[in-house]
């Protein structure tokens, strides 16, 4: 891959440097040669994970390795019912995996379908049309208006041309090109001799010479760090694949300590104890967990994007609760991306205007902030009217959108003067001057009223030298420029000058002197109005939001102020990031809210930067030159109306609605989802630790067991997906956004609910052994087995109350707000119902129909779990209040 500055050479230089000739271009056997050499202009192909791998994948977890060990062992043991359920809880587990994955990786795919498909080239000294992906180094291309540019070109004739870079480098405006050499250290966004693959001619025609393809272009060295990039696991996943492993140990360690001591204590016939140690082994396992999780997490991803946030991998939605740092795009992003004219300055006056986007709805206002009749404003009526003339773009509405047809600031003009209170005429130009970087204007010649007129606009500082000013008004102008820059507006000049009535053609020296200057605009791409409430909310909530962008840095400064991004004066350039260490990088990312002109390195950069200094980071962007960042941050976040598609792919969350605030809401999720997934995580582990402590006492006391491995089965899955359910629809406490962001280091099983657990595990345990050994002595051991596989359902029912509140008293004013927890509690007794008393599902099972009478030791065991866990709470609370 090439890293040489094209940018940096001559024309000749670039000539030399490459074998070609731009008069005659390549013949047929050199661009042959040259696709051997360098390949065909495509980017590589990225591997396809075979369904059948994705879907296996899905059981890569040490807790489903120990569940189909036990089916295996079952099987040998001529249990096949036993091993038939527990096959089919590893499956479930694995299908709601594999349906919520992300399908594939599709980022690649999406820029791919941005290059062009056909190319205009000179070759064997004729113009030809071919495959983009024959296009080789070398090549002398052809570019017109409304082309995609298919490689990576170094311009040697340009007549007017606009590029539109945005997708590329972030910026807001077509770019101008032209021919010159630059700087070794010009950043890419300021590259104005060279296109880019993958972006397109907005106006203007072009020549130049092909000096990257393929995988060397700018897009192609984001596709390759893209490939390069490690995708972030996310903090629940950490902790919760940590907790698998942990877990795993214990219980193996467990399971055979308990075989050797029953076999040698007890003498257990080896068969039936490696049943039994199964039966303990998943007794352990809570395998209804991924479920659970996954269910919450998907309700998660449908509340979100019921508020206009689509999640695209099912994790991300907990991460967002743990996020310190938003790292936006200022294009599109917090700001609309639609030029808008914001003041008009005149010789005498200032002038406001309302309204924003391309949509001709608006005032222009006087300085007491009054509609001003424009026929009573002579020097503003002529340059409205030049605005209107000297321009080559059009307005126009589109579902109910206002767009604009070529260039986005002459489309903003346009707009201005239909805000006028009268009609702007365009007046015929009967002469005309097209833009060119190298003069910095464009000029019109028209007839008005018997008058011959030539019209300018352009750069202000090329304007004040060609007006008729005394060192007065200089001052005055330069110091407007000024004023208007500084608030991060863009500045245009307007000119006139009368000449003789029989002028029919305009040149260069009719312009060089004796100009009229009628005045400026300062134009701005306007921050979304939401915006500025959501960056409040966010430093409530002790999350940063640090601006990245392509944009000029007087402008990312400006916009960073008024949106309160930025309090002080603080902006880091892109050229300025290319020289530092990376320590030095992580210093300045802590002390630096806005930076400028940056290239998709230095995206990738700075978020590797939080990352490395502990934060939790998502970046929002809707570019191409996004993409790299967004997939390697923890969070990409990619706009749905005004992203590409690349960016989407490389997006865990995409907002439809382009709305900053959405992320706010978001967060707000998912600090609601985690807090869910905390509880129904204290709410399943005490089943598991009750039953393995039932189990572990009948191995060490030499009794029978109190429940089969189906049973167990059962308890686990039907507690998890019907009750434990019911935690998902839990609404958002109140100050959690008043909250700093939890460290995502943070322990999954805080102190505090490993003992909540264990106490939880002990009290539903003991009670049921208690009842099973001492009242109910004289039962079959099928009655017994039947009112202990109750007990646990019902204990799990009452506690499911307990948990709603993790620390203060549960019946209290919000007890009924959540209808689920009614809904699926009522639904679950009536499942225990049929299983006991429904013969086929009983047999499965093996369970005794009781009589009415024996619900009464589950009802009570129930009802004692949820006293004293509640005791437990007010005590927990009242200790904790005094440390503190």
């Amino acid at each position: 891959m090439s890293d040489k500055k094209w940018f940096s050479l001559s024309v000749e230089e670039v000539e030399q440097e490459l074998d070609t000739n731009r008069h005659a271009g390549l013949n047929e056997e050199e661009a042959e040669l040259l696709k051997e050499e360098y390949g065909l202009n495509k980017l590589p192909e990225g591997e396809q994970t075979p369904e059948w791998v994705k879907f296996l994948r899905q059981f890569n977890d040490v807790l489903i390795y120990i569940l189909l060990v036990a089916s295996v062992v079952t099987f040998f043991l001529g249990k096949h019912v036993d091993t038939a359920v527990i096959l089919l809880v590893a499956i479930v587990n694995g299908v709601i995996g594999y349906v919520q994955e992300n399908k594939a990786e599709k980022a690649l795919e999406g820029i791919k379908n941005m290059l062009s498909l056909k190319a205009m080239v000179y070759r064997e000294e004729y113009r030809q049309e071919v495959d983009s992906t024959e296009v080789v180094p070398g090549d002398i291309v052809y570019l017109s208006s409304g082309d995609k540019i298919p490689a990576d070109i170094r311009l040697f004739e340009v007549d007017r041309l606009k590029v539109e870079e945005s997708p590329l480098t972030g910026e807001s405006t077509s770019v101008e090109k032209q021919t010159e050499p630059l700087k070794e250290d010009t950043p890419i966004g300021d590259r104005s001799n060279m296109v880019f693959s993958g972006t397109t001619v907005s106006s203007g025609n072009a020549k130049g010479i092909v000096t990257e393809t393929g995988e060397s272009t700018e897009i192609g060295k984001i596709n390759r760090s893209m490939s390069e990039v490690e995708a972030i696991q996310t903090p629940l996943l950490k902790q919760t694949d940590q907790f698998g492993k942990t877990i795993s140990i214990v219980i193996l360690v467990l399971a055979v300590f308990l075989f050797t001591f029953a076999f040698i204590i007890h003498n257990y016939e080896w068969g039936e104890l490696l049943l039994s140690v199964i039966s303990l082994t998943v007794a352990a396992i809570p395998e209804g967990l991924p479920a659970i999780l996954t269910i919450i997490l998907a309700l998660g991803v449908q509340s979100m994007a019921d508020k206009q946030a689509i999640m695209r991998t099912l994790p991300s939605v907990e991460t967002l609760g743990a996020v310190t740092v938003i790292c936006s795009d200022k294009t599109g992003t917090l700001t609309k991306n639609e030029m808008t004219v914001q003041s008009v300055i005149t010789k005498d006056k200032t002038y406001s205007v309302t309204g924003l986007g391309y949509e001709p709805e608006g005032d222009i206002l006087d300085e007491n902030e009054n509609p001003v009749d424009v026929m009573e404003e002579n020097d503003l009526k002529e340059l409205l009217t030049a605005a209107k003339t000297v321009n080559e773009a059009d307005i126009y509405q589109k579902n109910d959108q206002w767009e604009v047809r070529g260039d986005p600031t002459e489309g903003c003009l346009i707009t201005l003067a239909e805000k006028a209170d009268i009609d702007i005429e365009s007046l015929d130009r009967q002469s005309e001057i097209p833009f060119d970087s190298e003069y910095k204007y464009m000029v019109g010649l028209v007839e008005e009223n018997n008058l011959k007129k030539i019209f300018i606009k352009g750069a202000p500082d090329r304007l004040f030298e060609m007006a008729k000013l005394d060192s007065d008004e200089r001052s005055y102008w330069e110091e407007q420029m000024s004023k208007r820059t500084k608030k991060g507006e863009r500045v245009l000049a307007f000119g006139v000058k009368e000449v003789p009535k029989e002028k029919n053609h305009v040149d260069h020296e009719d312009v060089n002197s004796d100009i009229t200057l009628l005045g400026l605009t300062g134009i701005i791409d306007p921050p979304r109005e939401e915006v500025i409430e959501a960056i409040e909310v966010c430093k409530k909530a002790g999350i940063k939001v640090k601006m990245i962008t392509g944009d000029h840095k007087e402008t990312a400064l400006a916009i960073a102020k008024e949106l309160g991004i930025a309090e002080q004066d603080k902006v880091t350039e892109g050229r300025d990031l290319d020289g530092m260490s990376e320590e030095e990088v992580r210093e300045l990312v802590e002390e630096v809210d806005v930076f400028a002109r940056t290239s998709p390195e230095n995206k990738l950069q700075l978020v590797e930067a939080l990352q490395n200094n502990g934060h939790v980071s998502a970046m929002t962007g809707d570019g191409v030159n996004d993409a790299p960042a967004l997939k390697r941050a923890d969070i990409g976040v990619a706009m749905g109306i005004k992203g590409t598609e690349v960016a989407k792919e490389a997006s865990e969350m995409v907002l439809v609605n382009d709305d900053f605030s959405t992320i706010v809401n978001a967060v707000k999720e998912g600090r609601r989802v985690y807090d869910n997934l905390k509880k129904t995580i204290l709410f399943i582990l005490p089943t598991n630790g009750a039953e393995a402590l039932l189990v572990a006492a009948a191995l060490l006391l030499g009794i029978n067991m109190p429940l089969t491995p189906v049973q167990i089965l059962y308890v686990n899955m039907i507690t998890a997906v019907t009750i434990a359910l019911a935690l998902a629809f839990e609404p958002l406490e109140k100050g959690t956004m008043s909250k700093p962001p939890r460290n995502s280091d943070e322990r999954l099983l805080s102190p505090y609910y490993i003992f909540r657990i264990l106490f939880v595990s002990v009290l539903i345990g003991g009670s049921i052994m208690w009842i099973n050994q001492g009242l109910l002595s004289g039962y079959e051991s099928s009655h017994l087995n039947t009112i202990t596989l109750h007990s646990l359902v019902f204990a799990q029912l009452f506690h499911l109350f307990n948990v709603r509140n993790e620390r203060h008293f549960s019946l209290n004013n919000q007890f009924f707000d959540n209808k689920a927890a009614f809904l699926v509690s009522g639904l679950l007794i009536a499942v225990q119902l049929l299983v006991t008393y429904v013969p086929f599902l009983a047999n499965v099972l093996g369970l005794y129909p009781i009589e009415l009478n024996l619900w009464l030791y589950p009802i009570l065991v129930g009802l004692g779990v949820f006293v004293i866990v509640e005791i437990e709470k007010f005590v927990t609370h009242r200790l904790l209040k005094k440390k503190k």
